[in-house]
């Protein structure tokens, strides 16, 4: 892999880890394309440098949030009472990400098996439907019971932790469409949901790319760092500001908007690549 490879891989990685269109899926995908072998051991230490990046992207927005939930600043919403039953906490993160921490440590081996461009296609659509329908059933505004993250339940955060499974399980689900989907099926917000799918990426993401780093840390020999470095700052950079335009931006661009573009790039690829 060469410098212009690396960029190009940091972009689609920083544009896609943290919307719901699956950044695991855009990686076999463009590896494809370009001719790279996905799961060789050094591609798949460059995809977890890179991933680093866009975690660092995300903990550098979420900053306040996460020390506020460590106990080191308090980011009580001004204006609002300060009870426990309106306040996020760490358990609410523990219930969110524990269904898939446990999932991917027992299922690791069957998981690495599904990784291919096929099952990708496949979960593309399939995870477009399953975000038009969450998206149908949240416009009803009986069943929100959380508009804000602070509202958000041990329940409902639970519950979400379980939807995660799903993108675990099913490469190409995509992990932030699995989240937001699942915390609007259980009466949470569009943007809450999102903020919440937003949070708990960076310590499941942290503890992926630890896990993954423990078996890959040799390859980060000389030849490779430039490149590695590479990806890691585009990834950064481009997450950091695809994050900021999506929070942005949120209520204009629709969950059936991500689906419809889905549907769209499998098409294309089963089209003009896979045949």
């Amino acid at each position: 892999m060469d410098i212009l490879a690396a960029i190009i891989l940091g972009i689609v990685e920083g544009l896609t880890e943290f919307i719901p269109v699956s950044s695991t899926g855009h990686m076999i995908l463009t590896a494809k394309m370009m001719g790279y072998d996905d799961q060789t051991p050094l591609m798949k230490t460059f995809e977890v440098v890179i991933q680093l990046g866009a975690i660092l992207a995300m903990a550098i927005v979420y900053w306040q949030r996460i020390l506020s939930l460590l106990g080191f600043i308090d980011s009580k919403p001004l204006g609002k009472q300060d009870t426990k039953a309106s306040r996020l906490t760490l358990m609410h993160v523990l219930l969110g990400i524990a269904p898939a921490l446990l999932v991917a440590y027992v299922a690791k081996d069957h998981i690495k098996s599904l990784f291919s461009a096929d099952i990708v296609l496949f979960s593309l659509v399939a995870g477009g439907i399953f975000m038009i329908l969450a998206e149908r059933f949240n416009r009803s505004k009986a069943v929100i019971t959380a508009q804000e993250l602070d509202e958000i339940t041990l329940k409902q955060a639970f519950l979400i932790g379980l939807y995660q499974v799903i993108s675990v399980m099913w490469p190409g689900f995509s992990r932030s469409g699995a989240t937001i989907s699942g915390g609007m099926l259980s009466g949470v917000s569009y943007k809450a949901s999102a903020d919440f799918s937003f949070l708990i990426a960076i310590p499941i993401m942290c503890a992926a790319a630890g896990y993954e780093l423990l078996d890959s840390y040799r390859y980060f020999t000389a030849d490779v760092m430039g490149v590695f470095a590479a990806g890691f700052i585009v990834s950064f950079v481009v997450a950091y500001l695809v994050i900021l335009a999506f929070m942005k931006y949120i209520q204009r661009v629709r969950l059936t908007h991500f689906a419809i573009y889905r549907f769209i790039l499998a098409a294309l690829f089963w089209m003009f690549i896979m045949q």
